[in-house]
C-alpha cells in the first residue's frame, strides 16, 4: 500500500502523494484542527472533542509538553480479583483485592491462573480507555511490542504485571536502563529461556534476540555475527528466577556462569570482555550493554522503530538522512533519553508534513477505543467490579479478533503490522477484519446496540452532535463531523452523499433544522427523538464505515 492509498475489498483508493522531504527543523506552520488532531491521534488512543479543543488552545509546543508529561498519568491501581466465587474462592486474594502480590508458589484453583491473565488484559485495556492526556499508554504499547513477550506462554500472571509496570514506568526514560532491567526481568528470563542458560549448557535465545530485535536490528548496516550471538549467550549465563521474593525477581548464580573471556567481532570494534572470577560475572552484562548501545546502529535501529510506529512504516532515503540519522545522533548524545527524541520528532516539520497526515491504518485498539471516546459510549463503572472488567473485556476481545491480542503478540518479533515487509499496517485490514469493523460500527449505531459477552455498548449520537458548532444546519453538521472523525477534507460530492443520510425523505434541508431544534426543546418527545436518533445513527454509521475513518 502506497502512502495515502487504501485499496482493500470494496474500499476506495486515494491518490498518491509525494513522500515528505522535510527534516527535524521545528514546525512553524499553521496550528489548526488538522495538525492538532494528527498529533493527538498518533500519541493517544482515540481523541475526544475536549482533547482537540485543549490542543488547539495550547498550541503545538505546549501540547507536546503536556503529552510528554508522564507524571500526569501515573499507573492506575493494580488489577483485581474479579473472578473468584464464594463457592470457589482464591485462597491468596479475596474478591475485589489485587492478586499481583500473591505468592507465585501458592497453589490456586487451576482455572484462576487463566483468570488472572484475563483480568490483567482487561485492566490494561481499561488503562488505555481511561488514559490521561499523555503519550504514556501509546509508548507502553510501543515497548511491549519492542520487548515482546507472550502472556499466554508465562505460567503465572504476577510477573507479567510487573513487566508491564517496568515498561510503563520507563517508557520515556533511559533506554539503557530499560534494556538492562528487561534483560534480567523474570518474565523475559522465562520467555526466552534465560533461566536455563549456563556455562555447561549455553542457550543462545536471548543473546540472539537481544541483538536482532532489541538493540541492533536486522538492517543493512547490522553486521553482528553468529559468534557475537554465542559470546552474548556466554555473558548471560547464570541468571535465574527467584520465586521466593515478592514481587518475583531474579538472582545471579555464579556457579552457572561462564567466567572465561568473551570476544566480539569487528562490528563491535573487536570488543573483548575479560575473564574474571565468576562471582563478579554480573558486571559483564553492563559491559556488554554498553558495547551494544555504543554501536551507531543501536540508536538508528531504535529511531527507525519509533518512526515506523509514530510517523509512517516506510522510511525513504530522505527520511533516513534527514530524520533518522540526526535523531539517532541526538539519542546517543542524550545518553539514550527516549523523551528527548520523541520531543524532537513531535515538534518537527517532518511530523506535520502533509504526506504524513492520515496515511496509516488504525490499529485495532486505535479503532475500537476511538469509537468509544468520540461517541462517548458509556461503560460499567467501579460500583460493580466484575461488570467494569467485562466492559473493558469487550474491547480486548474486539481488538484481538482484529489482530491485536493485547499482551499476547504472536511471536517475539511483536505484532506483524509494525515489522512485516512489504504489507506493514495493511495487515490490520483484510476481508475478515474490515467486515468485523463495519459490523461493529453498524451494530453500535443501531437501536439495540452492540452486545459483547452480555455487556451492551450503546451510543447516543446526540452527545457527539451537541458538541458541534451548529448541528441545526445539516451541511455544517456533516462538514464538521467529517473534519473531526476523518481529519481529511472530502469533496462536495462526498459531503452531499453523507448528508443524504441525514435529510433523506425530507422536503429540504430546513426540515432537519426543525427536527433538531424540536428535539432540543422537547428531548423526550418520542417523534422528535426517534427522527433525530435514526438519522444521526444512519449518518455516523456510514461515516465510520468509510475508508477515511480507518486512517490515522
Amino acid at each position: 500500500m502506497e502512502r495515502r492509498d487504501f485499496i482493500q475489498a470494496g474500499v476506495r483508493s486515494r491518490s498518491m502523494e509525494a513522500p515528505p522531504q522535510s527534516g527535524l527543523n521545528p514546525y512553524t506552520g499553521p496550528w489548526t484542527r488538522t495538525q492538532a488532531m494528527h498529533l493527538l491521534r498518533r500519541t493517544m488512543f482515540g481523541v475526544r472533542k475536549n482533547d482537540l479543543d485543549w490542543a488547539l488552545s495550547q498550541g503545538m509546543s505546549a501540547s507536546v509538553n503536556g503529552l510528554l508529561n508522564d507524571g500526569l498519568d501515573p499507573i492506575p491501581s493494580p488489577p483485581l480479583n474479579m473472578y473468584s466465587t464464594t463457592a470457589d474462592p482464591d485462597p491468596t486474594t479475596p474478591y475485589g483485592q489485587t492478586w499481583v502480590n500473591a505468592p507465585v508458589l501458592t497453589q490456586i484453583p487451576a482455572q484462576y491462573y487463566q483468570s488472572r491473565k484475563d483480568s490483567l488484559k482487561m485492566w490494561w485495556t481499561g488503562n488505555i480507555i481511561n488514559q490521561k492526556r499523555t503519550i504514556v499508554e501509546k509508548m507502553t504499547l510501543f515497548w511491549f511490542n519492542h520487548f515482546a513477550i507472550e502472556l499466554d506462554q508465562i505460567p503465572v500472571a504476577q510477573p507479567v504485571y510487573y513487566y508491564y509496570k517496568l515498561l510503563r514506568d520507563n517508557c520515556l526514560g533511559s533506554f539503557t536502563k530499560m534494556l538492562r532491567a528487561v534483560s534480567v526481568d523474570p518474565t523475559m528470563l522465562y520467555y526466552l529461556n534465560g533461566q536455563k542458560n549456563s556455562a555447561t549448557a549455553p542457550d543462545e535465545n536471548y543473546g540472539r534476540e537481544l541483538q536482532e530485535l532489541f538493540a541492533i536490528g536486522k538492517g543493512t548496516d547490522s553486521h553482528y555475527t553468529e559468534d557475537d550471538v554465542k559470546a552474548a549467550a556466554r555473558v548471560l549465563t547464570g541468571y535465574r528466577i527467584n520465586p521466593l521474593v515478592n514481587p518475583i525477581g531474579y538472582y545471579f548464580d555464579s556457579t552457572m556462569h561462564d567466567a572465561n573471556k568473551k570476544d566480539f567481532s569487528s562490528f563491535y570494534g573487536n570488543k573483548s570482555i575479560a575473564a574474571r572470577p565468576a562471582i563478579l560475572g554480573e558486571s559483564e552484562l553492563d559491559e556488554m550493554l554498553t558495547m551494544l548501545t555504543s554501536n551507531t546502529e543501536c540508536a538508528r535501529f531504535l529511531c527507525r522503530k519509533l518512526y515506523q510506529f509514530f510517523v509512517y512504516y516506510e522510511i525513504s532515503s530522505d527520511a533516513e538522512q534527514n530524520v533518522i540519522r540526526p535523531l539517532a545522533d541526538q539519542l546517543r548524545n542524550s545518553g539514550y533519553n527516549i523523551r528527548s527524541v520523541i520531543d524532537t520528532l513531535l515538534r518537527s516539520e517532518h511530523f506535520y508534513d502533509q504526506a504524513n497526515l492520515g496515511c496509516v491504518i488504525k490499529n485495532p485498539l486505535d479503532y475500537a477505543v476511538g469509537l468509544l471516546k468520540e461517541f462517548s459510549v458509556a461503560l460499567p463503572d467501579a460500583s460493580n467490579i466484575q461488570q467494569q472488567y467485562f466492559g473493558w473485556a469487550g474491547i480486548t476481545i474486539l481488538s484481538a479478533y482484529q489482530g491485536l491480542n493485547l499482551a499476547d503478540p504472536p511471536v517475539v518479533s511483536g505484532y506483524q503490522p509494525w515489522y512485516q515487509k512489504p504489507q506493514y499496517h495493511e495487515i490490520w485490514i483484510n476481508s475478515d477484519t474490515l467486515a468485523s469493523r463495519n459490523n461493529v460500527a453498524a451494530t453500535l449505531f443501531s437501536e439495540a446496540g452492540l452486545d459483547v459477552n452480555g455487556i451492551k455498548y450503546y451510543t447516543d449520537p446526540t452527545i457527539f452532535t451537541k458538541s458541534l458548532k451548529d448541528p441545526s444546519d445539516a451541511s455544517l453538521l456533516v462538514q464538521e463531523a467529517v473534519e473531526l472523525l476523518y481529519n481529511y477534507p472530502l469533496s462536495v460530492t462526498s459531503l452531499d452523499y453523507l448528508k443524504s443520510f441525514l435529510i433523506s425523505g425530507l422536503p429540504d434541508e430546513s426540515y432537519w433544522t426543525t427536527i433538531w431544534t424540536g428535539f432540543l426543546a422537547n428531548p423526550n418527545d418520542p417523534n422528535y427523538r426517534s427522527a433525530v436518533m435514526q438519522r444521526l445513527n444512519a449518518l455516523y454509521s456510514e461515516i465510520v464505515s468509510q475508508a477515511e475513518y480507518h486512517l490515522s
